[in-house]
């Protein structure tokens, strides 16, 4: 089996602006790549719209994550993604997508091809061997996820402790309303018994 991720690139539509390849795969990895950067753009009418998708080629499968007007790109052997799924392979595109926008900003807009390459590649380089090596790298994605569910988890709770907190607020409402009903009553009660006293009083004398 080949490296997890063999092939990275960070383009602005289809501009590349900065790639990397394991053990010589740049030229075909990049040929297909350079491919569906400029099919998204085109789809898309250049236009920065926000997507996640993973596209097959023989052997290999190329999972692009599109956002803030950059596309990151990887390659990875069909046999590593079949074992991780898509988790490890878009872990690494949204760490090299955050390290880029860090690192160049706004300049990433209007840079020119491969204005990057220079410095980002070993960015790319280190990236990769991290994510198709280390198994924290999973480890770490894993419990990210379970960290995120966790939390959805949570607010779902806590929007479902809110709504019965609000349910909790108009049954005191209703529980003083019937208080308040009550006393009432037994005022009433209180006068008519006292009235009916002083009738029979009267009716005595």
């Amino acid at each position: 089996m080949g490296k997890k991720i063999q092939y990275a690139v960070v383009a602005r539509g289809a501009a590349v602006l900065a790639e990397h390849g394991a053990g010589g795969t740049t030229t075909n990895a990049g040929a297909v790549a350079r491919q569906i950067l400029e099919r998204l753009h085109a789809a898309v009418g250049g236009a920065a719209a926000d997507c996640r998708v993973s596209y097959t080629q023989g052997l290999y499968v190329f999972h692009v994550m599109r956002a803030d007007g950059l596309t990151a790109l990887c390659m990875t052997d069909d046999d590593a993604t079949a074992a991780s799924g898509r988790r490890i392979p878009f872990a690494f595109l949204e760490d090299i997508h955050g390290k880029f926008v860090k690192t160049y900003g706004r300049a990433a807009l209007t840079a020119l091809a491969y204005a990057m390459n220079d410095e980002f590649s070993r960015v790319l380089s280190k990236q990769m061997d991290y994510y198709s090596n280390d198994p924290n790298a999973d480890c770490i994605t894993r419990m990210k996820g379970e960290m995120d569910q966790v939390r959805s988890i949570m607010i779902d709770n806590i929007d479902k402790v809110l709504e019965r907190g609000d349910r909790l607020e108009m049954l005191v409402d209703k529980t003083t309303t019937m208080q308040g009903n009550t006393m009432r009553f037994k005022r009433q009660a209180r006068r008519f018994r006292n009235t009916v006293w002083w009738r029979n009083v009267k009716l005595t004398y």
